[in-house]
C-alpha cells in the first residue's frame, strides 16, 4: 500500500469519501457542492491542511486522512488535527487506517514543529474510538464546543 499526498485529481473521490463518512458516522447528509468546494479549496491551499490517501499497488485509492494545523502557544509547537478519516468499507480491518496514521505520525515526529496529534470524533462512534486507542491515542479530557456561523451542520 502506498501513502501519498492527495492531488487535485483525487478531489471527486475525497468528496465522495467525505459524504459517506458524514452519513456513516453521524447520519448527516452534507451538501455535495459545499463539500466539493471545501475539498478543492484545501487541495489548492496547503496552509489550510493536507490530505493523504492510501492507494493499492493496482492504483485504487481505498482510504484518506486529512491534517489541519493549530498553533499552541502553551507548547510552542503545532498540533496536527487528524480529520476526515475514511476507509472504503470492503478494506476496513486490513490496516489501511494504520498505514495512514503511521505515515502521518512519522512525518510529525520528523518535524521539529509538531508537538502532538489530535482528533475529534462523534462521541457515539465506538468503532472509531477502538481504532484510535489501538494507535496509542488517549482521550484528551477536552470537551469541544461549537457555534455554527454559516448555516452548516454545526448550527
Amino acid at each position: 500500500m502506498n501513502i501519498r499526498k492527495a492531488v487535485s485529481g483525487d478531489a471527486s473521490l475525497i468528496t465522495d469519501f467525505n459524504l459517506r463518512l458524514a452519513q456513516e458516522s453521524e447520519a448527516l447528509q452534507l451538501d455535495s457542492n459545499t463539500v466539493t468546494q471545501g475539498v478543492a479549496t484545501l487541495l489548492k491551499d496547503p496552509s489550510k491542511g493536507i490530505y493523504f490517501v492510501a492507494e493499492l499497488p493496482e492504483g485504487g485509492v481505498v482510504g484518506q486522512l486529512m491534517i489541519t494545523y493549530e498553533w499552541s502557544d502553551w507548547r510552542n509547537g503545532n498540533i496536527w488535527w487528524i480529520q476526515s478519516v475514511y476507509v472504503k468499507e470492503e478494506f476496513r480491518g486490513f490496516g489501511v487506517f494504520k498505514a495512514l496514521f503511521d505515515h502521518v505520525e512519522r512525518l510529525a515526529r520528523d518535524s521539529q514543529e509538531v508537538c502532538a496529534l489530535r482528533l475529534y470524533m462523534d462521541k457515539h462512534n465506538d468503532k472509531a474510538r477502538r481504532a484510535y486507542r489501538k494507535m496509542g491515542m488517549l482521550e484528551g479530557g477536552y470537551v469541544v464546543f461549537e457555534k455554527g456561523l454559516t448555516g452548516g451542520t454545526g448550527d
